[in-house]
């Protein structure tokens, strides 16, 4: 199982911005999606973004395009989100999460991702 630690949660202003990143070791699986999820307080968790390792395509939720990109870096086993023009609706436990197929139909299909980090707070005041 690959292990996954994030960093770069924090509170910020409506507007704001912050990078979100997961550092993957023991990572040989050929499942080589990796991407980003969210659970705020009484929700589901979600998926937010995603981006496999070959290709470079990303996937991410409706209500996320043109305010976050994801992007890796295969070399150094990184995956980061940058988070702009963020609402206080973005407030909530950001995950990052490894070992899963990209594709338009199963990006975000939390069963689909076989290891997953500890999780990083995201707070956004108005």
């Amino acid at each position: 199982q690959v292990q996954l630690v994030e960093s770069g949660g924090g509170s910020v202003q409506a507007g704001g911005s912050l990078r979100l990143s997961c550092a993957a070791s023991g990572y040989n699986s050929r499942r080589d999606c990796m991407g980003y999820f969210r659970q705020a307080p009484g929700k589901k968790r979600e998926g937010v973004a995603a981006i496999a390792s070959t290709g470079g395509r990303a996937y991410y939720a409706d209500s996320v395009k043109g305010r976050f990109t994801i992007s890796r870096d295969r070399a150094k086993n990184m995956l980061y989100l940058e988070l702009n023009s963020l609402k206080s609706e973005d407030s909530a436990m950001y995950y990052c999460a490894a070992e899963g197929l990209c594709g338009t139909d199963w990006w975000d299909m939390v069963a689909e991702y076989r290891s997953w980090g500890q999780g990083t707070e995201v707070t956004v005041s108005s």
